[in-house]
């Protein structure tokens, strides 16, 4: 055993921490997936097994290809920031000209030859981090120059959420909070950064005005106007039956059922009432089954020390591009898990935000796996330089 273990060790490398973090999301989302999957393997008339191989076979994918990109210098991927920002616009705009029309939104793209699809908005997601932690490594001492230095990077970003936004809101507006994030601990200037703020609520309250007076001038406006207005309760009707939120509501339902302490897995019954507990809403499934302290708390712990410990990365690495690359990963997957868990517990309108290493899916847990394969890179550099 100790000779495993040491094995282990020599070839596991990184924050171990993360890694740690990393396998309890894993196996908690084999439990949670496995009790949850019922009502979609009934719709796709097949068994809750297959869909549990799939999920376990995505997690042992993605754990292997993080581990392959953990052992990579992080400085390799600086050198491919352009290439993947010009590959993600072109793919987003493909998938807004070609991509599959589902729910009145164009999110997939179907891969030629070999028939998977892709949510190119995960793709973009990672690659504007990438593009922008090296934009800032480059420009870090001219950052003063909001003109000449900040707003080509603006432009850049607007382009890449501008693409993402007709199909996916809340993907473009996440998105949007991590690329400002990543300004202000960059070092541009909060005056700046205010100014951008504002004009992107004046933005935000624009579109909400065009949409409600105009429902079919903006692509998909209108889904955005009913989500709002269901969350501050301005629709007609209450409760599940009526027009108010039914999903939170359900998930209301589900965690008052979970109460404080576990019931043990297998024992939740909202995966027979409640919209996608595999995905969206499987944090709400989790404290049902795991109650408030284990299933609620325990769970936000985990991504709280994942991005405690991918502050630690960054501060420890010795050179600003893997600080900022580390960062800037850390917040995407750490906000994207608050908005899911908040819209669970109705503190945001629902969004579609899968948890990530939890939910059920496809390319959001794999690019999530590479997002923190790069983090763990970072987190190695010190023992790097050391070593050389």
């Amino acid at each position: 055993m100790s000779n495993w273990a040491q094995i282990i060790r020599e070839k596991i490398e990184g924050d171990k921490i993360i890694w740690m973090v990393v396998l309890i999301l894993s196996v908690w989302s084999i439990l949670s997936v496995y009790g949850s999957i019922s009502s979609l393997a009934y719709k796709a008339q097949g068994n809750s097994l297959r869909f549990l191989m799939k999920q376990a076979g995505l997690l042992i994918g993605g754990l292997g290809i993080m581990y392959a990109i953990h052992k990579v210098h992080y400085k390799y991927f600086a050198r491919l920031a352009n290439v993947l920002l010009v590959f993600s616009i072109i793919a987003l705009i493909l998938t807004l000209v070609f991509g599959a029309d589902i729910n009145e939104a164009r999110r997939w793209l179907k891969l030629p030859f070999i028939g998977l699809t892709l949510q190119t908005s995960d793709f973009a997601k990672v690659a504007i981090v990438v593009w922008l932690a090296k934009e800032l490594h480059v420009r870090r001492d001219r950052l003063n120059d909001f003109k000449g230095e900040v707003i080509p990077m603006l432009i850049r970003i607007g382009i890449v959420c501008g693409l993402i936004l007709p199909a996916d809101f809340s993907t473009a507006a996440l998105l949007v909070i991590v690329c400002i994030s990543m300004l202000y601990i960059g070092g541009v200037p909060f005056k700046g950064l205010f100014s951008i703020l504002g004009l992107l609520i004046a933005f935000g309250f624009t579109i909400y005005g065009v949409s409600k007076a105009a429902p079919n001038l903006v692509p998909r406006s209108q889904t955005w106007v009913n989500r709002i207005d269901q969350f501050v309760g301005e629709n007609d009707g209450s409760g599940i039956s009526g027009s108010s939120d039914y999903q939170i509501d359900l998930a209301q339902v589900a965690i008052n059922r979970g109460g404080l302490l576990p019931s043990g897995p297998g024992t939740g019954t909202s995966r027979n009432f409640l919209p996608h507990p595999y995905s969206d809403m499987i944090y709400a499934f989790i404290i049902e089954e795991w109650g408030s302290i284990i299933g609620g708390f325990g769970l936000l712990l985990m991504y709280f020390i994942l991005l405690y410990r991918t502050i630690h990365a960054a501060r420890n690495c010795n050179r600003p591009f893997g600080s900022f690359l580390a960062m800037g990963l850390g917040l995407l997957i750490t906000i994207q898990a608050l908005i899911n868990m908040g819209v669970a517990v109705r503190l945001f309108p629902t969004t579609g935000q899968p948890l990530p290493l939890v939910s059920f899916g496809g390319t959001s847990l794999i690019f999530t796996f590479i997002s923190i394969g790069m983090i763990l890179a970072v987190s190695r550099s010190p023992i790097l330089s050391k070593n050389n």
